[in-house]
């Protein structure tokens, strides 16, 4: 777009947490990109432990990056210019522009943060995507009509403001009362916010459109705000945003090998087993010892607190379960996974916890690992698999160091990386993404099963991924009004 034009800011809202927000972002974002528009995605303030590093090293919301892949833009950290990580009591960390900003607890973050800080963050960023994009295709955040802090929250209607943006309000239809979480949420806006609200979609429809077109005409009729489309629930192998997705479900998958995903009090980049849902595999989330017994490999994800989850381990039984199938079974550990497959775990500074400086962990792994005052590590890598020789990529997120005295697992940047025990078949790194490589996934379901590795997906996840943002966006695009979209939104002045 030309130099002295400012794009247009259109903004995905939601009744609820879990509406389909980002969902409908990811389709807008495609839908615009299809259409030969520029576009980039945005998220003023996002809570969320899945995170990845940008090509510069910032860090910002896993689903922000994937609505960039939608809209065909590097990430950058302006579409997620806040992000708050949560650690423990009641605690986040919060990062600005990428960067560690601070960790603020819920009162000295509203009391301090968001009145000196957060309005010119949002408002610098936002407008340097405006001028750069013919559509700014923003997200919001639970909901926009939390009236006890209406005024401060700067990831919905402060941000609307902001932007002067034409919004959509999004309800999922699956959880029942619809009807009303619309029209309440709209009658707790002021007039002056109200008035962004240019259409409303039903979203995540489980039978046909005409058994609510009744109820949806009387709430049009209601608010003057006209429906843009009936969604039905969409199948899909999308990435998640919040492991509450997870809430109630035990396993994923009707494969034969299964494989326990010790689902940690604190999981942060849980999508590291999203490669998994599309082979002979059967995911099981275990938080409790005998769900390990009839489990073929055993996966330890990443956290936001690998000492806490390290107690959790011990108080649960887990610890003492996961040691008696070593050597059994393959086990892999991924960032604070890979921590606690090792020998110590040492917080002198409580970083982490400040009431507990040191803990023993597994003690599979030839490393230990420390916590000390440095930066933060996000970066993207690029290196080798050491057993094979295969190129892999992925990316690293984490505060602490571990010294590594085992056999190291890859060769990044010309360092080694990771830790193994191939007798044992214990595996560890700080890499995340791993497992979206057909060389490293063939590897380790072949250590299940021979056969596994030959029938193992030999396409990178990556592409796997852009099918299914194809998909689920066209899918949402053929049940909207799409004349009225047109009329509605693409008038870029």
């Amino acid at each position: 777009m030309s130099d002295s034009k400012r794009g247009k800011a259109l903004m995905v809202l939601g009744t609820t947490s879990d509406a389909g927000k980002s969902v409908t972002n990811m389709a807008i974002c495609r839908i615009l990109s299809n259409m030969g528009y520029t576009v980039c995605p945005f998220k003023s303030q996002n809570m969320s432990l899945n995170a990845k590093p940008t090509a510069n090293g910032h860090e910002i919301s896993m689903i922000q990056e994937l609505q960039c892949i939608a809209a065909r833009v590097e990430p950058s950290f302006r579409v997620n210019p806040i992000l708050l990580k949560p650690t423990c009591d009641m605690k986040s960390q919060v990062i600005v522009e990428g960067k560690v900003f601070g960790t603020y607890d819920v009162d000295s973050y509203y009391s301090d943060f968001i009145p000196n800080h957060s309005f010119d963050i949002v408002r610098e960023n936002l407008d340097v995507l405006l001028s750069q994009y013919d559509f700014v295709v923003m997200e919001g955040a639970g909901s926009p009509a939390e009236i006890n802090i209406y005024d401060k929250d700067i990831a919905n209607m402060r941000a609307a403001e902001l932007a002067d943006a034409d919004c959509i309000l999004v309800t999922n239809v699956e959880w029942g009362g619809s009807f009303a979480y619309l029209l309440g949420t709209i009658m707790l806006m002021p007039e002056k916010d109200r008035k962004h609200i240019k259409a409303v979609i039903y979203n995540n429809l489980r039978g046909s459109p005409e058994s609510i077109r009744s109820g949806a005409a009387e709430v049009e009729r209601l608010t003057g705000i006209p429906v843009l489309g009936i969604v039905p629930h969409i199948p899909n192998r999308l990435p998640k945003e919040d492991s509450e997705c997870f809430r109630g479900v035990k396993e994923i998958g009707e494969g034969s090998m299964v494989i326990g995903v010790i689902k940690l009090p604190r999981i942060s980049n849980f999508t590291d087993i999203d490669p998994l849902y599309g082979e002979n595999v059967t995911v099981r989330f275990v938080t409790e010892p005998s769900e390990l017994d009839s489990c073929d490999a055993i996966l330890l994800p990443g956290t936001k607190n690998s000492i806490s989850d390290m107690m959790w381990l011990i108080d649960t039984g887990l610890k003492d379960k996961i040691l008696s199938l070593h050597g059994k079974v393959p086990i892999l550990g991924i960032c604070g996974g890979y921590q606690m497959l090792g020998k110590v775990l040492r917080d002198p500074y409580g970083i982490e916890d400040p009431s507990v400086k040191e803990i023993d962990g597994l003690g599979l792994l030839d490393i230990e690992t420390y916590w000390e005052d440095g930066e933060k590590i996000t970066v993207r890598n690029r290196g080798t698999f050491i057993r094979t020789g295969e190129p892999v990529n992925g990316y690293q997120i984490h505060m602490a160091r571990s010294k590594v005295n085992g056999e190291p697992l890859f060769m990044i940047d010309g360092e080694e990386e990771g830790c193994c025990d191939d007798v044992n078949k214990v595996y560890g790194t700080y890499l995340h993404g791993i497992l979206e490589l057909p060389a490293f996934r063939s590897f380790f379901l072949g250590l299940i099963d021979p056969d596994a590795a030959k029938e193992s997906s030999a396409l990178d996840y990556s592409i796997n991924l852009e099918l299914e943002v194809s998909k689920v966006s066209a899918s949402i695009m053929n049940s909207l009004d799409m004349d009225m979209f047109r009329e509605l939104f693409l008038e870029v002045e």
